[in-house]
């Protein structure tokens, strides 16, 4: 592989490993997947997280089924085809991925302060750049 994709994959993992939130439930890396799912994408349904996590529709199921249970998630009816039950993230589903992957948004403003305006706009801009790109490939 690409030196150059080794050392930003490298980057990255440093910045989660130092500045993650210190993790309060015990959910597998299954569930943060479907629910970053449900976040990112929009009109989820069980189809959706079978084939994205795949696995099968029964399987997908129960997962969501679990994740109802702890709260994570809502059902709703698909306004347009009442047959289809669209996911959605409760609040507590939500700071439950916050703290799963996202950076501890104190840990990262102590650093921020520390940096020059310039680095600031330099790291803003390649993070920035990053996301696009990422989203155009998926």
């Amino acid at each position: 592989m690409n030196s150059k994709v080794k050392q930003i994959n490298q980057y990255w993992t440093d910045i989660y490993f130092h500045l993650h939130y210190f993790h309060k439930e015990k959910i597998s890396h299954q569930v943060v997947r479907i629910l970053q799912l449900i976040d990112k994408k929009e009109d989820i349904g069980v189809n959706e997280i079978a084939s994205y996590i795949q696995v099968s529709h029964n399987t997908a199921s129960e997962h969501v089924k679990r994740m109802i249970e702890k709260n994570f998630l809502t059902k709703e009816r698909d306004l347009i085809d009442e047959r289809r039950v669209i996911l959605r993230l409760t609040d507590f589903g939500e700071d439950v991925l916050l703290r799963n992957t996202s950076l501890d948004e104190e840990k990262l403003a102590q650093i921020i302060d520390r940096l020059k305006d310039n680095e600031k706009e330099i790291i803003e801009q390649a993070l920035k750049i990053l996301s696009e790109r990422a989203k155009t490939c998926l």
